[in-house]
């Protein structure tokens, strides 16, 4: 990758805010007809390291039948409000105004949008009318990180261009709760909703470097993660086996792509990671030998926020700036594929 920097980094929530302890009363009563199944699962709420969560609806609305229609109406509007309120932040924080973006990369696995969503709020953020878009589905908990990546190679091939990369999910109002599929428990445990924004542009400048990417995806790995389409919402893939398969696999990924960009991980100050769950980010400190409790951030985010999809690593990353960003950072997320992306940021 050509010389490319980070100008900034926000996030937006929506305004509706759930602690497990609602979510896991509300959860026993919208899983209805699986009371039994959903007691024998329940402890995932109280073991999840997770205290709230930001959702888009108000809790009611998860008790009531919603079919495809309606779910995906309610995500145009959720969405397209969310990413004008990170887009805003980016753009104001990298210190330009929205006529200053050349292009924009859209992450979102949550809903359909056609046109996409950076067509349908552009002229509401101020966007011009020749900006170049590349919207992107179906990266799941990875698109933080690929869109960022991808975000980043569009400016380093067009320099002095400025690009904009926002993802936005919205996990809550997605998932089936009609389901006796002991993943769609565990899902309604963990996810909530957010969005993240970055502005990226070509050279060097003061917030951080883009130091290049890389990405590994498994074989034979289909089933490990990401959603089936079933009525009347989407049917949740969330295998038990993620933890250990990342405990397993991670190190060798990790050092494969680090090797890519001349690196081993002792060259690493801080690893950076999305934050899937408690057990996924012990998986992550074992696999690559990290001190115990070392991914603290990532830890804080899971409990404030719980996990958001694609968007969460940003707000890892979001509080990773605040406190100092470490001389060489790798950032990591798992998606559908199965795959792992991966991001290297050096401080300016």
């Amino acid at each position: 990758m050509q010389s490319c920097s980070l100008l900034s980094v926000a996030t937006a929530v929506p305004p509706h805010v759930i602690s497990q302890a609602e979510a896991k009363l509300l959860g026993r009563q919208a899983f209805g007809g699986k009371k039994a199944l959903f007691d024998r699962l329940s402890t995932v709420f109280d073991n999840a390291g997770i205290a709230k969560r930001h959702i888009v609806q108000p809790s009611d609305w998860y008790l009531q039948d919603h079919g495809w229609h309606d779910r995906n109406a309610l995500y145009l509007e959720a969405a397209e409000q969310l990413f004008i309120d990170a887009a805003t932040k980016a753009i104001d924080q990298a210190g330009l105004s929205p006529e200053d973006i050349d292009g924009v990369v859209t992450v979102s696995t949550t809903g359909i949008a056609t046109p996409s969503l950076e067509a349908r709020v552009g002229p509401r953020l101020g966007l011009r009318n020749d900006i170049r878009r590349v919207p992107v589905f179906g990266l799941g908990c990875a698109g933080g990180i690929s869109g960022l990546s991808t975000a980043a190679r569009l400016s380093a091939a067009d320099p002095g261009s400025k690009w904009l990369m926002v993802t936005v999910e919205t996990c809550s109002i997605s998932i089936r709760l009609d389901s006796d599929d002991p993943a769609a428990i565990v899902a309604t445990a963990l996810f909530g909703d957010g969005a993240a924004a970055a502005v990226v542009t070509s050279g060097k400048h003061s917030l951080a470097h883009i130091g290049g990417s890389a990405e590994r995806m498994w074989p034979d790995t289909l089933k490990i993660m990401g959603w089936d389409v079933e009525d009347p919402g989407l049917a949740v893939v969330f295998d038990r086996a993620i933890p250990p398969f990342i405990e397993a696999e991670l190190a060798d990924a990790v050092d494969g792509m680090l090797g890519e960009l001349g690196l081993t991980r002792a060259d690493i100050d801080r690893f950076c990671c999305h934050p899937g769950g408690v057990k996924v980010i012990d998986a992550i400190e074992k696999a690559l030998e990290l001190p115990q409790g070392e991914l603290n951030i990532e830890r804080e985010v899971l409990h404030d926020f719980g996990n958001m999809s694609a968007p969460t690593v940003l707000f890892v990353l979001e509080r990773l700036l605040r406190r100092g960003l470490p001389k060489r950072v790798m950032m990591t997320a798992f998606g559908p594929g199965f795959t792992c992306a991966g991001l290297l940021l050096e401080a300016a």
